[in-house]
């Protein structure tokens, strides 16, 4: 009897379950408030940045950065004028065991996966070949970081991920995406959340007007996460090697003040939702 029982309650469960199959459970879809364009391919993210779980926000933009400069010891950078010291390749924060890894993560979700940069990390190329210390400029991450910063801060279709931060200053100053506005670091003061940034090497003359430019240019931005009276602070990557925090100083308008770093754009963001 106890077997047959068994048996019995066996069939009765199975029959429920045939009846009463489990829900399927998808994440909602994005909401769609600041996409624009075509579809992009967001399988390397995870689904809490890409499917609507919170509102893209300033805050979330800023404790993501901060969070990576705490993990990188929370390093800052001072600006000098002149030449400035080689690092000891040994010692470089990017090349460390789990930092290296970390920039890896940098690429891999902040890029388009179709980009040959998402399997770089902080030591390797796409064929995992460990590339010298003195070559890691061929392999600069500042704008992996940024568009890792706004990929998990939820960004979505709405910000031009990119190896080169010329991708999305072009993109904010031509208009052609409704998530950035550009504006001339010479009269517009940046907010936290909002990106500054400043060309490098022959691009250090550009100025506003020559916005949009027609072909990449070498570039660097930061990501403002404080200000104050006199002077702001940013967070960049690969900044001395490091996820590092800067101060830059501001004019008594607000506006940035700073004789040895050329900015010359200031980048809104849009996010869904005031800082709190």
């Amino acid at each position: 009897m106890r077997a047959g029982t068994t048996v019995a309650l066996a069939c009765c469960v199975g029959a429920c379950a045939a009846r009463h199959p489990p829900p399927v459970v998808t994440p909602p879809p994005p909401s769609g408030r600041y996409l624009q364009g075509p579809a992009v391919d967001d399988t390397h993210v995870p689904a809490f940045a890409t499917a609507g779980w919170a509102p893209f926000t300033r805050d979330a933009a800023i404790a993501i950065a901060k969070r990576e400069w705490r993990l990188f010891g929370s390093p800052v950078h001072v600006e000098t004028a002149g030449p400035q010291p080689l690092p000891d390749p040994a010692t470089k924060p990017e090349r460390q065991p789990g930092l290296w890894q970390r920039v890896g993560e940098y690429w891999w979700e902040g890029l388009p996966p179709d980009a040959k940069e998402v399997s770089w990390t902080g030591i390797h190329d796409e064929q995992g070949i460990v590339f010298p210390a003195d070559q890691d400029g061929t392999y600069a991450w500042s704008a992996a970081f940024i568009s890792y910063v706004m990929r998990i801060a939820g960004a979505g279709a709405g910000f031009p991920y990119s190896a080169s931060h010329s991708l999305y200053i072009n993109a904010a100053a031509a208009g052609s995406t409704r998530l950035l506005r550009a504006h001339p670091a010479a009269s517009y003061p940046p907010a936290p959340g909002d990106l500054i940034c400043h060309g490098r090497g022959a691009a250090r003359a550009l100025q506003f007007t020559d916005l949009p430019v027609a072909t990449p240019f070498a570039s660097h931005c930061d990501l403002v996460v404080d200000k104050f009276p006199d002077h702001l602070t940013v967070i960049g990557g690969n900044v001395d090697d490091a996820v590092s925090a800067t101060e830059v100083r501001l004019n008594p308008g607000g506006v940035l003040a700073d004789p040895l770093e050329p900015w010359f754009v200031v980048i809104e963001v849009l996010y869904a939702a005031p800082s709190a």
